[in-house]
């Protein structure tokens, strides 16, 4: 017999609380532990139901209910079902996502060149908060798990752990919720090594595999991803004449290539400046080298969810400073609306 709906949520009920007390369940308890507004004696109809059909059993006489393997099993491929929709989901969204926030920004570059008349650069934005979302466990095989970390702003690192054993559906789901209860909206810098011993104590026998995962977490969450840089108007350097020297308009030429020392100067931004403020820095104050005969200005934008990137425009010392800065004004505002607008969209 296929579960009906009120049928799966009373055994989803029964099998998480069951994990969470260790205790047999009685009807009582679920009818407290659910929104379904039944009777208890409703529900001891549909758990007498779920016990005939395999799913509970009765310890005890007079006590209440405790999962089954097929019980077990059910929930398992469940949630596991579940879980994997969600990260494939989040992934599918994350694509199309870069695939439009990169030709937003190459447009973005490409348009600010023309306005000013000047080289541009925009980095694309990076999580900067750094949280656990959720950790899910999962079988690969006998010696072999696969942690999935998703952290803010949806960025997912896979993990194969090593194990020693195999571990029961039983103990995957309750190491998920053991890590889940206690670590989901935390920092690295916030998982403390009091937490750990305590986790590592409810995990029993099962503490190294708590070490691993935060190993994996503290991978995931302090990973830096290789910063994307997109450049547009390097040959407007050659309008300037104080830029235009062969050996000066050579190494700025090959630091827009390589775009190595643009990143730093950018990531360095991003980090440094407060809020969304502009930034100017002008001939030595550059902390690029081939960039010490020009002014750069740089602006921090955020797309929520800890998501900020910095556009900058670099020029001669003379450059037209008000219009820039009122430029790179506007472009952030522009990303917020566009930011919010799209938010509104999904």
């Amino acid at each position: 017999m296929e579960l009906d709906e009120r049928k799966k949520i009373i055994l989803q009920a029964v099998i998480r609380n069951y994990l969470e007390t260790g205790e047999p369940v009685g009807s009582r308890t679920i009818s407290k532990y659910t929104d379904l507004n039944l009777s208890s004696a409703t529900i001891r109809n549909e758990m007498a139901d779920l016990e005939e059909m395999g799913y509970i059993v009765q310890p005890h006489t007079s006590a209440g209910r405790i999962p089954s393997d097929q019980g077990y099993r059910f929930y398992v491929d469940a949630l596991m079902s579940e879980k994997e929709r969600e990260v494939v989901e989040m992934k599918e969204l994350m694509v199309q996502r870069q695939d439009k926030m990169e030709t937003l920004l190459k447009q973005i570059v490409r348009v600010l060149a023309q306005n000013t008349q000047y080289a541009t650069m925009i980095s694309a934005p990076q999580s900067r908060k750094n949280k656990l979302k959720f950790i899910q466990l999962s079988r690969v095989d006998e010696q072999q798990l696969l942690a999935v970390v998703v952290s803010e702003g949806n960025v997912i690192k896979n993990n194969i752990l090593h194990v020693k054993e195999d571990l029961s559906d039983e103990t995957l789901l309750k190491l998920n919720i053991l890590l889940n209860t206690n670590l989901n909206g935390l920092s690295i810098d916030e998982i403390n090594l009091g937490m750990i011993a305590v986790l590592k104590q409810q995990a029993g026998i099962h503490s190294d595999i708590v070490s691993e995962v935060i190993d994996a977490l503290a991978e995931a969450l302090r990973a830096e991803e290789d910063l994307e840089v997109y450049t547009s108007g390097t040959n407007n350097i050659f309008r300037y004449p104080e830029l235009a020297d062969q050996r000066k308009a050579s190494e700025l030429i090959t630091a827009f290539e390589e775009k190595q020392a643009l990143g730093e100067l950018l990531q360095g931004v991003t980090e440094d400046a407060a809020g969304t403020g502009i930034q100017v820095y002008i001939g030595a104050e550059t902390p690029v080298q081939s960039m010490k005969d020009c002014s750069v200005v740089t602006a921090t934008y955020e797309l929520g969810d800890g998501m900020k990137g910095t556009i900058g425009i670099i020029g001669p010392k003379r450059m037209d400073y008000d219009k820039v800065v009122g430029t790179l004004r506007t472009l952030q505002t522009k990303l917020d609306e566009l930011y919010r607008d799209d938010g509104k969209s999904e």
